[in-house]
């Protein structure tokens, strides 16, 4: 089959040799009618890339073919829903968001193939390896509902940030209940940029773990300086407005070192 000049003409050349009309091949691929008349028309510049996709799993044929003209489909690729979605989103960048991507991008695979695991941006987490100085909570032997987990005295900063190499913990004892079960470490806090909902001196329950979801608070070190923050895919954020977001595109190693699930209230 001779390549011809459009992916318009592609498809109407399979529909005329399978004599499949526009009605079955709608539904066929679950587009609408009026869609399909406009991209065989060629009504539509930019149609959607499952759409397409759709089109060429009914005409039994490779995507490679329809937008290339190549019938030979070397490297076997299927799209998954998730990556058609993402380039779909590629799609409607301008220049500059496309460059940025294709950037990250090259980046994330160098970061892959060097067995590096410092930033996921493919499910949009800080995921790191635990930080190696938190030690495991023991249990209380009294109990009667307390139990006992090591707390670094040294403060974690909600401002500037702090070096937390040292390895050096006390131990602290917090009530044993559904509310601090997750809780591995403590961890005070010096500053006011996570204010208003948290303090200079306050202390944090912190629950060991690899990641962060988007908009959850976490302990975080980078280039080996400790800040308590919001993670927000890309940067970290203050709850204090006067301070500036933190672009995690400015340090080299990114850590976390676990998710805040609350503090200790003082009595």
């Amino acid at each position: 089959m001779a390549p011809t000049t459009s992916y318009i003409e592609r498809i109407k050349q399979l529909k005329s040799e399978k004599k499949i009309t526009n009605d079955q091949l709608a539904d066929m691929t679950g587009i609408p009618l009026g869609t399909l008349s406009k991209i065989l028309a060629g009504i539509s510049d930019s149609p959607k890339l499952v759409n397409i996709v759709a089109i060429a799993q009914a005409l039994g044929c490779s995507l490679d073919y329809l937008i290339s003209g190549n019938p030979e489909n070397t490297n076997n690729y299927t799209l998954s829903q998730q990556e058609i979605r993402m380039v779909e989103s590629f799609r409607q960048l301008d220049s500059h968001g496309k460059e940025l991507t294709l950037l990250v991008l090259e980046k994330e695979k160098e970061r892959v193939q060097s067995g590096d695991v410092s930033i996921d941006v493919r499910t949009e987490r800080a995921k790191v390896l635990p930080s190696p100085v938190l030690r495991t909570p023991s249990v209380s032997a009294s109990g009667l509902g307390k139990r006992v987990i090591p707390m670094y005295d040294m403060p974690v900063s909600a401002g500037a940030g702090i070096d937390l190499s040292d390895d050096l913990a006390s131990e602290i004892r917090i009530p044993d209940n559904t509310k601090t079960q997750d809780a591995d470490y403590a961890l005070r806090i010096s500053g006011n940029s996570m204010e208003p909902k948290f303090h200079d001196g306050d202390i944090l329950l912190i629950e060991n773990c690899e990641s962060v979801e988007v908009g959850e608070l976490g302990i975080f070190i980078l280039d080996g300086a400790g800040y308590f923050k919001k993670f927000d895919g890309d940067r970290l954020l203050s709850l204090n407005p006067i301070y500036a977001p933190i672009p995690l595109s400015d340090f080299s190693d990114i850590q976390c070192a676990g998710r805040v699930i609350g503090k200790m209230y003082r009595k």
